[in-house]
C-alpha cells in the first residue's frame, strides 16, 4: 500500500495536466477581466450613471461664468537704439527659461495687487458677488476701536481681492509663437472684460518699472562697487612694490611684463646667474683641452707634440753629431780629440732638448692648473648665485600672488568702470511687451458645459467603477475560473461540472449522451492517468466544506467506472452527515461504523444500488466518536476485503474543515480528489484542507471544480468538461 502510495503521489500533476491538453497557467488576461466586468456590469452601470446623474445636477445649480480674453506679444528681445548691452545677456531670452519667467509674472501675485489697486476691487461689492463671496464695507462713523476692527478687515479683504483675481485668471501661451492669451473668467461679463485688458496694460507698466529700477539699482550698486575696488587696487599696488624692495626684487623690462602681468619677466638675479652659467661652461671646456693635452704627455705621440721648431732644430743638430761621431769611432778610438769634442757637443744638445722639453711640460701644466682654478672658482660662484636665486624663487612665490592681485584688480576696475559709463544709456531700450488684442465683452457664458460635464462625468463613473472592480477582484478568494486552479491551489485540476439548475443530477448521470455524464466521464479519464496502472483502485473524495458536491461526485464517479471499469463499490465514510444509502432508497441500519465497531460482517454492510456493477455501503448508525473508530486499522482492514471483491473502492469521505475523519481515511487510500465549489471556497480554506491532507502523506490526484457556471464567466454553455451538475448535497 505504501508503494502505490508513493508512485500516486510522484504522478497526478503530470498525468492531470496532460490529460486536459492546456498548459493551465496560461490565462488571458483581458478575457479574465471581460469576466470580471460581466460578472459585476450592473454595479458597474450603476456607478457611471450615479456619476452622471450627480454630473447633471451640479451643472444645472452652478451659476454662469463669462470668460474675457486678452493677447499680448513677449518678444525675444527688445529694440536697443543705444547699441549698448543691457543688464541681461542678449541671448538670455533665446532660451526657455525667458518665456518660462515671464509666464510666471503674469501668475505673481504683486501684478494681482496692482491690478486690484487700478480697478478699486477692494471695495467693489459687486466684484465679490460676481466671485459668490460675502462683502462686508467699512462704516466710517463707527467708533474709533470698531474702525480699527475694520481696519483689520480691510486689509483682509484686500488679501482676499488678490486671492479671488490669482483663482480667475488664466495664462496660456499659444504654442510655437511669443503670443500669451490671458483670460478671466467671473459671473460678470463686464468684470471679466476690464481685469483682462487691465491685467494685460499693468504686466507691460510692471516690466517698464522693473527695468528702470534695475538700471538705477545697478548704477548705485556699481558706483559702490567702483570706490571699493580703487581703493583695493591702490592697496594692492603699494604691497607689490614694498615687497619688491624687502627682497631685492629687481625686475628687468617693467614696462613689457607689465603687458602679460605685473608678476612675469626676469630679474637682475636671473639674468646675472645665465651669465655665471657661461663663463662656466667656457672655463670648462678649457679645463678639458688642458687635461687632455697634459694626459697626453704620458704617450710616444705626445711626447712628439711637445716638438716645436726649437726642439726639432736641436734635435737636427744633434742627429748631425751623432753621426760624425759614429764616424770617427769606425776609423779612432773614443780618446780622438775630435770624438772626444763631438762627444761633449752631443751632451750639450741632449741637455739643451731636455730643458726645452721641460719648459714646454711646464707650460702644459700651469695652463691646466689655471684652467681648473678657473672653473671651481666659476662653479662655487655660480653655486652661491643659485642658492641665492632659490631664496629669490621663494620670495617670488608671494610677489606673484601680490602681481596677480594687482592684475585681478586693476581688471575688475576697468570692466566695471566701463560698465558703469554704458549702463546709464541701456535702460532707455524700448519696451519688448506689446497688447495685439484687447478683451471684449463676452456675450455667451464660458461655462458650464453640460455635454462637456456629462463626457466627463462618464469618464470619471468608468474609472471609478474600474477602481471599484479591481478592488473587488483582490477582495474575492473564490475558485472562478478552471485554468487558475492548478496556480492558485497547486494540484492539476481533473474535470469542471458545470450547473444544472432544477434538473435531477441522477438521471442525468444515467443518461450517457448527457453533458453531465460526459463531464464525469473526462474526470475518469484524467484519473485514469492518475496512477501507472490507470484508475485508482481505492480512492476517496473529499473537499474543504460540506455541500460543494462532493457526495454527487462520489456517486457519478463511482457510477461511470462500474459502467466502464468493473465493479465498483461506494463507501460512505461521512459518518457524521449519512447520505448515500438515502440517495440510492437504501436502509444505513448497518455500515462502516458497525464495521469499525468490530463487526466482521463485511458482507452484510455491502447493499446493491440496482445499477449495474455498482454496490455501495452506507455508513451505519451514527457513532459518538467517529474520529475515535477511524483512528485504528479497522478501516484499512475493511477497504483491502472491499478491494478482494471489488475492481474500485470509491470513498466518499467527509469535509476536512474542522474535522479529523478525512486525514486518517485519507491514510488507507491511494490517493483523493479533491472537490471544489465554483465561487464559494476561499482559497486560503482550500489550501489549508490541502495542507492537511498533504501532512497525513495522501497523493492528491487533482481537483474537480463543482457548480461552474460557465455563462457568468462569459463563454457559454459547453466550456469546459461538462454541462449538467445537479443540487446534490454533500
Amino acid at each position: 500500500m505504501n508503494t502505490q502510495q508513493d508512485g500516486a503521489a510522484t504522478t497526478p500533476a503530470i498525468g492531470g495536466t496532460r490529460a486536459l491538453g492546456v498548459n493551465l497557467s496560461d490565462r488571458p488576461v483581458l478575457l479574465h477581466y471581460w469576466q470580471l466586468l460581466n460578472r459585476y456590469k450592473w454595479l458597474m452601470a450603476a456607478i457611471v450613471a450615479a456619476s452622471v446623474a450627480l454630473a447633471l445636477v451640479a451643472t444645472l445649480l452652478m451659476r454662469p461664468q463669462y470668460t474675457a480674453t486678452s493677447r499680448i506679444e513677449i518678444s525675444r528681445q527688445a529694440a536697443n537704439v543705444t547699441n549698448v548691452e543691457g543688464l541681461e545677456s542678449t541671448e538670455a531670452g533665446i532660451d526657455l527659461e525667458f518665456y518660462q519667467t515671464q509666464y510666471a509674472l503674469l501668475r505673481a501675485r504683486s501684478l494681482a495687487e496692482r491690478v486690484a489697486r487700478e480697478l478699486r476691487l477692494t471695495n467693489s461689492e459687486s466684484f465679490f458677488e460676481a466671485h459668490g463671496r460675502p462683502f462686508e464695507g467699512p462704516n466710517g462713523d463707527a467708533p474709533t476701536e470698531v474702525q480699527q476692527g475694520q481696519g483689520e478687515l480691510l486689509l483682509e479683504r484686500q488679501r482676499d481681492a488678490v486671492d479671488i483675481l490669482l483663482e480667475h485668471i488664466a495664462i496660456a501661451p499659444i504654442r510655437g509663437s511669443s503670443l500669451v492669451d490671458i483670460s478671466y473668467t467671473s459671473a460678470s461679463p463686464q468684470l471679466s472684460e476690464r481685469i483682462a485688458n487691465s491685467w494685460s496694460r499693468q504686466f507691460i507698466r510692471a516690466s517698464m518699472d522693473r527695468r528702470f529700477a534695475s538700471t538705477t539699482e545697478a548704477r548705485e550698486f556699481l558706483n559702490e562697487r567702483l570706490t571699493e575696488l580703487r581703493a583695493r587696487l591702490e592697496d594692492s599696488e603699494r604691497n607689490l612694490v614694498t615687497y619688491a624692495a624687502n627682497k631685492n626684487i629687481v625686475r628687468l623690462n617693467p614696462a613689457e611684463s607689465s603687458d602679460s602681468g605685473s608678476g612675469s619677466g626676469r630679474t637682475l638675479l636671473a639674468q646675472d646667474l645665465e651669465s655665471l652659467n657661461a663663463s662656466l661652461a667656457e672655463a670648462q671646456a678649457a679645463r678639458i683641452g688642458a687635461q687632455s693635452r697634459l694626459q697626453s704627455l704620458q704617450t710616444s705621440a705626445g711626447q712628439q707634440s711637445l716638438n716645436n721648431q726649437t726642439i726639432l732644430d736641436l734635435r737636427s743638430r744633434l742627429a748631425e753629431r751623432r753621426a760624425e761621431y759614429s764616424q770617427l769611432l769606425a776609423q779612432f778610438e773614443p780618446e780622438y780629440p775630435r770624438a772626444l769634442a763631438l762627444a761633449e757637443q752631443i751632451k750639450s744638445l741632449e741637455s739643451a732638448i731636455n730643458a726645452e722639453e721641460g719648459r714646454v711640460r711646464s707650460t702644459i701644466e700651469s695652463s691646466f692648473r689655471e684652467a681648473s682654478q678657473r672653473e671651481a672658482a666659476l662653479r662655487a660662484q655660480l653655486e652661491e648665485r643659485k642658492g641665492d636665486l632659490q631664496v629669490e624663487e621663494r620670495d617670488r612665490i608671494q610677489y606673484n600672488i601680490f602681481s596677480r592681485e594687482v592684475d585681478t584688480n586693476r581688471q575688475l576696475y576697468e570692466n566695471l568702470l566701463q560698465r558703469f559709463k554704458e549702463i546709464g544709456v541701456a535702460g532707455i531700450a524700448a519696451n519688448n511687451i506689446a497688447i495685439v488684442d484687447l478683451a471684449t465683452l463676452p456675450v455667451e457664458p464660458s461655462s458650464p458645459r453640460l455635454l462637456i460635464n456629462l463626457l466627463l462625468a462618464v469618464m470619471v463613473g468608468a474609472f471609478a467603477a474600474g477602481g471599484v472592480l479591481l478592488v473587488l477582484d483582490q477582495l474575492d478568494e473564490g475558485i472562478r475560473d478552471p485554468q487558475s486552479v492548478e496556480d492558485r491551489l497547486g494540484i492539476p485540476l481533473l474535470g469542471t461540472i458545470g450547473e444544472v439548475g432544477d434538473e435531477n443530477e441522477f438521471e442525468l448521470i444515467q443518461d450517457r449522451k448527457s453533458e453531465l455524464s460526459e463531464a464525469y466521464f473526462t474526470v475518469h479519464t484524467n484519473l485514469a492517468f492518475a496512477s501507472p496502472n490507470g484508475v485508482p483502485k481505492i480512492f476517496m473524495l473529499t473537499s474543504t466544506r460540506e455541500k460543494e458536491g462532493k457526495t454527487t461526485s462520489s456517486i457519478s464517479l463511482a457510477t461511470i467506472l462500474a459502467r466502464s471499469s468493473g465493479s465498483t463499490v461506494l463507501v460512505d465514510a461521512d459518518m457524521r452527515s449519512p447520505s448515500i444509502a438515502e440517495a440510492f432508497g437504501l436502509d444505513n441500519e448497518f455500515g462502516v461504523s458497525n464495521i469499525l465497531s468490530g463487526s466482521e460482517e463485511v458482507g452484510r454492510a455491502v447493499q446493491e444500488t440496482g445499477l449495474p456493477n455498482l454496490s455501495c455501503v452506507g455508513t451505519g448508525p451514527v457513532p459518538p466518536s467517529a474520529a475515535e473508530l477511524l483512528s485504528g486499522d479497522r478501516m484499512g482492514e475493511f477497504l483491502r476485503q472491499l478491494a478482494t471483491r471489488f475492481d474500485h473502492v470509491v470513498i466518499d469521505a467527509p469535509p476536512l474543515l474542522g474535522l479529523a475523519d478525512a486525514p486518517l481515511i485519507a491514510r488507507h487510500a491511494e490517493g483523493v480528489v479533491f472537490v471544489v465549489e465554483f465561487d464559494r471556497i476561499p482559497v486560503r480554506g482550500a489550501r489549508s484542507a490541502i495542507e492537511r491532507l498533504q501532512a497525513a502523506n495522501a497523493p492528491i490526484y487533482g481537483a474537480i471544480l463543482t457548480k461552474y457556471d460557465a455563462k457568468s464567466e462569459g463563454y457559454g454553455y459547453g466550456y469546459g468538461y461538462g454541462y449538467g451538475y445537479g443540487k446534490q448535497d454533500g
